[in-house]
């Protein structure tokens, strides 16, 4: 048996702590566990103190039944005095196996010791417990008044009666302890609850996970929402529609390669066969005429390549998103001007229309790019002695583009299909590659403007470009 693991996978394996931070499970236990934690240590510390005032409470009982069972016991013989004959119980009621010891005071109202240690620190109240420090030992003292039958008037004596505190530390933190066991129980309960739930939770998840990745790569058919729980569906529904935008993706790319490899191998073959001609052709004038056709064709193949390289670099995420601000009005203007010479030879009148700079936010390339096909179209389907008008205006937060021809127009029913790509209208006489108009929408989209063709009411067309103003 052999281990798929090679070392140097073990080596670039992330650590631990990493794995288990990136964890979506283990992070929503941490949100679960945490705060309960958080809320035990507070409730232990609430429970540490109602340990300690249990264990005050339970003590001061004691020392109270303590003080009246001695007190119960002091008494005048005949001859007036005052004698305590301390019971036995008051004391032995404290032996807890803890070695506590056990101190008591018995005074007179006028300050005579009847009992016990006159140096006992007396509490401020009257059967209230109070610390104290009774010789290095940090002890619960009470005291209480009681009257004495045979006394003048019926005088009280004061009986008080101090404890070491070891019991009362061991009852605390026997109170603790069991408070502090249960609630850990409970967080241990708690968090194996929420492992499980987590689990069961997260199966729809992990089921997904593996519906993917067993898929095949042509496979792009929508996963069912209903498979998981409400809160995720709207990532499937996510999911389904980035591969139903990739499926269309994939199919326009199978349909571009497809058509550019028709549009290519005609043009090629021509040039092959006029490049035949011309070479086998020994009369200087029609190998002239060869050579002349080979240099159109060659010549258009070359803006074939062009405008394909050019669709290519439009479409969404081939390149790096640039923001130039451009003035559309200069850029018109050098775009006119490359076209003069061509508009001059057809006797076409090409002109310009802005009073002032349109300036627009966009990659500059691209942009320059719409506005040559913009031109080239209109000037290719114009007749000679027509007229091209670009016109650049502001409106509001946009700047309108509007190329304007005399030409034979595009049929309202057909608006919408020449801006698809290789598309172009039956009988039109103008050589062309039908990637024009594909080149401007796809530039207009981009740059988050939009396009639309009106037909004027003296014939032609009229291609409008509204983009946002930079």
């Amino acid at each position: 048996m052999t281990n798929d693991v090679s070392p140097q996978s073990a080596l670039k394996s992330p650590p631990l702590w990493r794995r288990l931070s990136e964890s979506l499970r283990f992070q929503l236990l941490l949100w679960i566990v945490l705060p309960l934690i958080g809320v035990i240590c507070v409730n232990l510390l609430i429970s540490f103190q109602s340990a300690e005032a249990t264990a005050d409470l339970i003590n001061d009982q004691m020392l109270l039944s303590s003080a009246r069972v001695i007190a119960e016991a002091v008494a005048v013989d005949a001859n007036g005095t005052v004698e305590a004959d301390i019971p036995p119980a008051a004391l032995e009621m404290f032996d807890t196996g803890h070695g506590d010891r056990v101190f008591y005071r018995v005074i007179t109202a006028w300050g005579t010791l009847v009992a016990g240690f006159l140096d006992l620190p007396s509490p401020k109240k009257e059967q209230a417990g109070e610390d104290a420090v009774f010789r290095g030992d940090k002890v619960r003292v009470m005291m209480i008044n009681h009257p004495v039958v045979g006394l003048a008037k019926d005088a009280a004596v004061s009986v008080s009666v101090a404890v070491t505190l070891n019991n009362e530390a061991a009852m605390r933190e026997r109170l603790w302890l069991s408070d502090f066991t249960k609630q850990l129980l409970l967080v241990m309960v708690a968090g194996l609850v929420a492992i499980i739930g987590l689990q069961r939770g997260l199966a729809p998840v992990l089921k997904l996970r593996d519906a993917v990745r067993q898929r095949d790569r042509e496979r792009l058919d929508p996963f069912n929402p209903q498979s998981v729980q409400s809160e995720l569906r709207p990532l499937v529904h996510a999911l389904n529609d980035h591969m139903e935008r990739v499926q269309g993706q994939m199919a326009a790319q199978r349909r571009f390669v497809s058509n550019a490899a028709h549009q290519l191998r005609t043009p090629l073959a021509l040039v092959n066969t006029q490049a035949s001609v011309a070479a086998r052709e020994e009369n200087p004038e029609r190998r002239s005429e060869a050579l002349q056709a080979l240099r159109t064709s060659t010549k258009q193949l070359t803006r074939l390549a062009s405008q394909l390289l050019t669709l290519s670099r439009a479409e969404p995420g081939s390149r790096r998103p640039r923001h130039d601000t451009v003035d559309l009005t200069a850029a018109a203007r050098q775009v006119l001007e490359t076209y003069a010479e061509t508009a001059l030879k057809r006797q076409i009148d090409l002109g310009l229309e802005a009073s002032e700079a349109s300036f627009v936010e966009g990659d500059g390339t691209m942009l320059a790019e719409m506005l040559v096909n913009l031109v080239d179209n209109a000037l290719r389907y114009t007749q000679m002695g027509g007229t091209v008008t670009v016109a650049l205006t502001r409106q509001g937060d946009w700047v309108c583009l509007r190329v304007e021809d005399n030409g034979p127009g595009i049929p309202e029913g057909e608006h919408e299909q020449v801006f698809e790509r290789f598309y172009r209208i039956m009988g039109t006489q103008a050589e062309g590659s039908g990637l024009g108009l594909a080149i401007v929408k796809e530039v207009v989209d981009g740059a988050s403007g939009d396009i639309a063709l009106r037909t004027p009411a003296n014939g032609g067309l009229i291609v409008e470009v509204r983009l946002p103003a930079a």
